[in-house]
């Protein structure tokens, strides 16, 4: 344990981060706000399906959500930024809100099918929760270490992501049981309907916790660019770990029948776990090697589906891979963090997340025709494939920031000296008789070694 939290309970970053100003609240208002995201793709399936009796279309429509989100997202996530998620999300949620009642209403009186697409379409426009959650608890970590500098208070950051990373599990595992619920036993609308008014009002309550009014409107300005070079491979292992998951869900749903939603749910189980043990653990991991862990466990479903017909024994493999998914996604997010500044932090987390979402459209699809084929278990083999190239890219970015400054655009050496304070040159003699060379490389990000 790390020397802040040593002889105290495993659960005392946590309680260090509720105790925060309203983080308690904000917390309970981001996860009811995360929700809908996970029951709105399942309700519309079944809305749509009911309807017209296609589960083609009711999954096209679903589709189009999904893609709409994709290109949305960071747009929107970079107005919140400039202007504050205070005066953009509420909006958004709104907009987005409006998109699932027009759905509703457009099944419900027979309108052409078209407006599907369109009115769904506008559920692109919500606003990210999560990745406003994560960029309000950096800020508010700052302030409380600006108030009160104490030692290791800045690994506060990794449990905060393991604790997002927590929420999101229990969304996605919790959502979409909650959206087949509502659909079967109240009305094919009524799961659309929770989610419109749980995504509005849970937008609503977090944006008013407290710290949630977020910066004040020009004080975070979006200008400039995001730092590309550094995100690039944080994106490309985004959309590796969206493969893997979007891949070994359809495998496993179009292979083990009934017995899908448990072993999924002992899978999100691992997840789960793993992420609080490792906020509570505290000390940084590197990315390269979590990586290679999830790949190597990757190869353990395949194994077992190629050796044994029974379902149930892909359970303990599903579980031990749940665990090494956890800390890619947070020490990912922990890296993310090291090289976006903070006002871009929430367009550069919804990156993240567009990444995720395409890399699992992409799985899902490549999987489904594999089920299709005389060996659905042959979709087994997109997962640790998909983990080695996200090893490979991140490998890639890291060798790259520990190239010399040349390779980097950094100004050659012969080249044009500047002059530091004093009146001394850089490259010449300080004061002190040291000599300072002409370009001081940047040291490389730990978490990101392989």
């Amino acid at each position: 344990m790390p020397i802040l939290f040593r002889g105290a309970s495993p659960w005392a970053p946590y309680r260090a981060l509720l105790a925060l100003p309203s983080a308690r609240l904000s917390t309970a208002a981001g996860a009811v706000a995360r929700l809908p995201s996970a029951m709105c793709g399942v309700s519309t399936v079944l809305l749509v399906a009911r309807a017209q009796g296609s589960y083609g279309l009711a999954g096209a429509v679903s589709a189009a959500g999904l893609l709409a989100t994709a290109l949305a997202g960071p747009w929107t996530a970079r107005l919140t930024d400039r202007h504050g998620q205070r005066r953009v999300a509420p909006w958004a949620a709104a907009l987005a809100a409006l998109g699932l009642l027009g759905l509703v209403l457009c099944v419900r009186y027979g309108a052409p099918v078209w407006t599907y697409f369109a009115t769904y379409a506008l559920l692109g426009c919500a606003p990210n929760t999560g990745a406003m959650a994560r960029a309000r608890w950096a800020r508010l970590l700052r302030a409380s270490e600006a108030a009160r500098p104490k030692p290791g208070g800045s690994r506060l950051n990794g449990a905060a992501n393991a604790l997002e990373q927590v929420i999101d599990e229990l969304c996605f595992t919790l959502g979409p049981v909650l959206a087949v619920l509502l659909a079967t036993s109240l009305a094919p609308a009524a799961g659309l309907l929770t989610a419109a008014g749980l995504l509005l009002g849970g937008t609503l309550a977090f944006v008013e916790a407290g710290e949630g009014r977020g910066p004040a409107p020009g004080a975070g300005s979006a200008a400039g660019r995001l730092p590309w070079r550094g995100l690039a491979p944080l994106l490309c292992c985004f959309a590796g770990t969206g493969v893997v998951f979007g891949s070994l869900e359809v495998t496993t749903v179009s292979g083990t029948g009934g017995a899908a939603g448990v072993l999924l749910g002992v899978q999100a189980a691992g997840s789960g776990l793993a992420g609080l043990a490792l906020g509570a653990y505290g000390r940084p991991l590197r990315l390269g090697r979590c990586l290679a862990l999830m790949a190597a466990l990757l190869l353990l479903p395949p194994l077992c589906a190629a050796t044994t017909d029974a379902p149930w024994l892909l359970a303990p493999a599903l579980l031990l891979i749940g665990t090494a998914t956890a800390p890619v996604m947070i020490t990912a997010m922990n890296t993310l963090h090291v090289h976006v500044p903070a006002h871009r932090l929430t367009e550069a987390m919804s990156w993240a997340v567009t990444a995720i979402l395409a890399g699992s459209s992409a799985g899902a699809t490549a999987a489904g025709h594999l089920a299709d084929g005389p060996h659905p278990w042959l979709g087994y083999a997109i997962p640790p494939m998909a983990a080695a190239g996200a090893w490979l890219a991140v490998r890639a970015g890291s060798r790259e920031r520990q190239a010399p400054p040349s390779t980097l655009g950094g100004p050659p050496h012969g080249g044009p000296v500047r002059r530091r304070r004093g009146g001394s040159r850089a490259g010449g003699h300080r004061p002190d008789g040291a000599h300072r060379p002409h370009v001081m490389s940047r040291p490389a990000d730990p978490t990101c070694h392989g």
